[in-house]
């Protein structure tokens, strides 16, 4: 750190310093620097410390610091004006305002010291001739502070009214404390309609639009407005994370966390500012944050967390129930302060309601990675028709209503009779035998011999029917478990035995169903097995269609004995309908099956029309869970079949029907499948909603670092894509956190932080941007093909020049360079070779180098265009008239600076200059002659290399010359339509020119 000599050096150091974070270490470098300007001996010195201290505190958690600072300044101007000039005068002013709200937000200072404070501000500012706008606004925070609302009306009024001058606050910060104002009395769509122009950009400071985004949250809650709750909260907490003086902001974000369902987000925003549990600076936001803290743990204890372990003040483990102890006691000994200095109980009353509110929406996801303490269920809750505790007979009848109607929950209501009667006293043999067959279902293939016990059961009960269709379930679990020739046996057996029983009426069509699809379900596992290559053990769940190198032909191995058994159910059950759902699955899934067959045997078109077949009669049945699979089937064919509005319809259909019956991580793939399909067709927006809710559901699976992950990557894509950067910045991030090569691929992670680079690059974190783009870079230089790497190193470059960084631009620039020579891309290499000629201009080497690197870009497009072939001479060419004009106005403006730096009559006559003039017009005059070998396509480009030759004609005493270029613009855009944008401007520019050549002209005449 060096030291401090002169007045230029300690003002080099304030600047410095006021670009540093906000926080303590800044603080006490301002000290610092204040205890340096006091050597200096130079009043104004003192004064430019101790504003500069004075703004440090006010953003700061040490506000309550200010006063000092402010007070000596105020006794050095009383005592001699003439030390501060124009501009520590008007900060003195300004700062009174900041005494106001300082003092306000300080307990300990009595409310009669306030308001004696606020009349010598007013009568300051009187005498200096400041509207009382300002004033008037101190007035309101008073007033609505302390509760006096008829005060705070009328100041409000009084405000508004009076003139706006250079006292006056900020349109940004003027408009939030407006709608602050009509939030809090209820007018949240008011004050949405104030915050309209600082939400949008219209009006920005410092901390602005950071305040009144935090303050946005809860009024577009109320309002039901969540979409863009959710994007404010993004990206507002973006801009408050790192500023120590926003706690009152941060606060608002907690709160959004608590009221939506995102508790988890909110313990994570805790954890990241431990020091605003105890920081004492600046109360009356310590008082919103212990408020907001108290919310979200008595939140946490409502489902059932109070004992979990939270971040909390430092020194000590906390849960969450001690936590909102400590939180509670430490708020409302805070409030009741404010209360006794106020002589009301505004402060305690607004924090008792603050933490007394209700979560708004019950869940909103956020895209960014969460897990819900309290998990959502995953399937449809069971009718809540049941008494708390059902006798056995209730129970019964439930489970037999809801296995005769195919419900999701019938095997867990079977499991609950057999929980009711573990020893089966009071159940009859059709009981047991129901509960037997219902359990061995849910095992599966450990559930063989229960199939064989329930079968005996039904024997018992007098149903032969449903005794062999036990048996054949039975067979069919063989199958899966790798005994399909035994299984096919015995299944050919039970559907004779239940065929003859049928002809006897013996039993009903149901059993002889349930026995006819067992035997199909077995004949298609065989030929499921001989496509998969004679795998058994495992379910098919997917489609095998042409191309697959998997497909059999239509005389396969079992596919036409297949296709007969399972044509043989759909006889046996065509003609009977009516209300029987079971009938009616058991037609669908014969069409299903159909379907699966046409698709092993590569006739994908049948194959959709028969899965959407099945699905709609499972819909119509009212069974719409069961759809599910076969819509997604069709979703699957069509988009093999580049039939994307096909595939979205198919998604959308098994969203609308399956949606609540399938478990979590079912739904995020749903979810996911639906946001590609309709990113691939340009719809990103509801693309997004799409990749929200899988990111969603996949953190309630408990899958956020897998799909979880890969759905917030492709939500921060389509975020980019639609201009929220700020949004997919935070999203991408937090999906950066899980994204691994091994896992997702190492595309993934380039394209995350390639999206990631650009949205920084779009909210000016240029640094940033670079980091993450070199990152990418680097993944990406392994790679066979090297284009995203020479892209990646390009960017990064850029963003390294943004960020001022330009030895590391012009490195990342030469590395890019090599690697678009190696791709044998001359336009981007040529760039780069240009972007680091302007980097050597603006830094040590000098014009130098500058002109050496401009030299080898007009080279190496030249020796291009020379060999071109015919299809790329248009875009070399373009490149080249760019180069040559590039290379002029670095030439011109190398000519200008040494103007700048000499007497005007000098410079004139300095032969350096005008050989640099004259060396930019010859660029230039090059630029339109390779423009004009374009013709039409090159004729804005050319006349805007007229112009500026033009502008150089003028520059270099050439009137007539300039005139005529300026007129051969004109001539060029003769008869030339009156609604393009670019012939416009190039006629304005040309007029503008001819101007400006007569005035030199009469000028040079009126001197002689």
């Amino acid at each position: 750190m060096s030291e401090i000599t002169d007045f230029d050096a300690l003002r080099r150091a304030l600047a410095e310093n006021s670009e540093q974070p906000e926080g303590p270490a800044r603080n006490a470098r301002a000290e610092q620097l204040l205890a340096e300007a006091e050597k200096l001996d130079v009043p104004l010195a003192v004064v430019e410390a101790l504003g500069h201290q004075l703004k440090v505190y006010n953003y700061s958690s040490e506000k309550d610091k200010m006063f000092v600072p402010f007070a000596r300044l105020l006794r050095m101007w009383d005592e001699r004006p003439e030390d501060f000039d124009a501009y520590e005068t008007h900060s003195l002013y300004w700062v009174f305002k900041w005494m106001s709200a300082g003092m306000l937000d300080q307990p300990h200072i009595p409310l009669a010291s306030v308001e004696k404070w606020l009349g010598e501000m007013e009568h300051r500012y009187r005498l200096a001739g400041h509207s009382e706008r300002a004033v008037r606004s101190a007035e309101f925070s008073v007033a609505a502070h302390i509760g006096d609302v008829a005060r705070a009306e009328r100041a409000y009024a009084a405000w508004l009214a009076a003139d706006r001058d250079r006292m006056a606050d900020c349109h940004a910060c003027e408009l939030r404390g407006q709608g602050a104002w009509q939030a809090r009395c209820g007018r949240d769509a008011e004050a949405l309609r104030l915050w309209r122009p600082v939400l949008e950009g219209e009006f920005a400071c410092a901390h602005e639009p950071h305040n009144v985004l935090a303050s946005s949250l809860a009024p577009l809650l109320r309002l039901g407005r969540v979409e863009e709750a959710r994007a404010h909260h993004l990206r507002g907490f973006r801009l408050v994370r790192s500023m120590e003086s926003m706690r009152g902001a941060y606060a608002d974000h907690v709160e959004f966390c608590a009221l939506t369902g995102n508790e988890a987000r909110g313990l994570e925003l805790l954890a990241e500012r431990p020091a605003y549990f105890t920081d004492t600076g600046h109360p009356r936001s310590r008082l919103d944050f212990l408020a907001v803290v108290t919310l979200l743990m008595d939140r946490l204890a409502e489902l059932g967390h109070d004992g979990q372990r939270v971040p909390g003040p430092a020194g000590r483990t906390w849960t969450a129930r001690e936590l909102a102890a400590h939180a509670r006691a430490e708020a409302t000994e805070l409030a009741e302060r404010f209360d006794r200095r106020n002589g009301t109980s505004a402060v305690g009353d607004r924090v008792r309601a603050r933490i007394a509110q209700r979560p708004l929406v019950d869940r909103l996801p956020l895209g960014v990675r969460t897990v819900r303490p309290a998990p959502a269920p995953a399937v449809a809750p069971l009718p809540p028709a049941t008494p708390a505790e059902p006798d056995l007979p209730a129970l019964l009848a439930e489970a037999r209503h809801l296995s005769d109607t195919l419900r999701p929950q019938a095997l867990e209501a079977w499991a609950a009779v057999a929980r009711a009667a573990p020893d089966g006293a009071g159940l009859t043999p059709r009981d047991r035998a129901e509960i037997a067959d219902h359990e061995a279902m849910a095992r599966g293939p450990e559930g063989l011999e229960l199939f064989e016990r329930a079968a005996a059961l039904y024997t018992e009960a007098g149903d032969p029917g449903e005794a062999l269709a036990a048996r054949a379930r039975g067979a069919y679990i063989r199958a899966l478990t790798g005994e399909p020739d035994t299984a096919l046996t015995t299944v050919a057996s039970l559907y004779d035995e239940a065929l003859a029983l049928y002809a006897d009426e013996g039993t009903g069509v149901r059993q002889t169903a349930s026995v006819a699809m067992s035997r199909a379900r077995v004949l298609m596992r065989r030929v499921h097995e001989t496509v998969g290559g004679g795998g058994g053990g495992q379910e098919f769940e997917g489609f095998t269609g042409a191309g697959s190198g998997e497909a059999v032909s239509e005389t396969g191995p079992g596919v036409a004995e297949a296709e007969v058994a399972v044509r043989e159910v759909l006889a046996l059950v065509g003609g009977h309908g009516g209300g029987d759902v079971r009938l009616a699955a058991r037609r669908a899934e014969a069409w299903a099956m159909l379907g699966e067959l046409a698709g092993v045997t590569g006739d994908a078109g049948r194959a959709a029309e028969l899965f959407r077949r099945a699905a709609g009669t499972y819909v119509a049945a009212g069974l719409p869970w069961f759809a599910l699979e076969y819509q997604v089937q069709v979703a699957a064919l069509a988009h093999q079949a580049g039939d994307l509005a096909g595939a979205e319809g198919a998604l959308r259909a098994a969203l609308e029907h399956g949606a609540p019956y399938v478990e979590p991580v079912g739904r995020a793939q749903l979810h996911l499948q639906l946001a590609e399909v309709l990113g691939g067709r340009d719809a990103s927006g509801e693309a997004a909603e799409h990749a929200l809710e899988a990111a969603h559901w996949a953190d309630e699976a408990g899958e956020s670092g897998t799909l979880g992950a890969w759905a917030r990557h492709r939500l921060g894509g389509y975020l980019l894509r639609r201009g929220r950067y700020a949004e997919a910045a935070e999203v991408l991030e937090s999906a950066l956190a899980d994204l691994c090569a091994d896992t997702h691929g190492d595309g993934t992670v380039v394209q995350a932080r390639w999206w990631l680079g650009d949205c920084l690059g779009e909210l000016g974190e240029h640094r940033a941007a670079a980091e993450q783009r070199l990152k990418a870079a680097d993944l990406a230089r392994h790679w066979p093909e090297q284009q995203d790497h020479a892209t990646l190193a390009h960017l990064a470059a850029e963003s390294l020049g943004n960020a001022g960084l330009a030895a590391e631009a012009d490195r990342a620039y030469a590395r890019a360079g090599d690697l678009w020579r190696a791709l044998g891309n001359t336009p981007f290499l040529v760039r780069s070779l240009r972007a680091r000629a302007w980097l050597a201009l603006d830094g040590e080497p000098g014009a130098a180098d500058a002109h050496a690197l401009m030299t080898r870009a007009v080279r190496e497009c030249e020796t291009a265009l020379a060999v071109a072939e015919e299809a790329d001479r248009e875009e070399l060419a373009t490149e080249l008239g760019g180069t040559y004009r590039q290379f002029a106005e670095l030439l011109a403006r190398s000519a200008s600076e040494a103007f700048e730096e000499t007497e005007e009559a000098e410079a004139t006559e300095d032969p350096a200059v005008q050989a640099a003039f004259e060396a930019a017009l010859e660029q230039m005059t090059r630029a339109v002659a390779v423009f004009a070998t374009l013709g039409a396509a090159g004729l804005h480009h050319r006349t805007g290399a007229e112009l500026a030759a033009g502008r150089l004609e003028a520059d270099l005493g050439r009137p007539a010359r300039a005139a005529a270029r300026a007129r051969g613009v004109l001539a060029a855009y003769e008869g030339a339509g009156e609604r393009d944008e670019t012939v416009l401007a190039r006629r304005e520019e040309a007029a503008c020119l001819l101007e400006a050549v007569q005035e030199q002209v009469e000028e040079d005449a009126e001197r002689g």
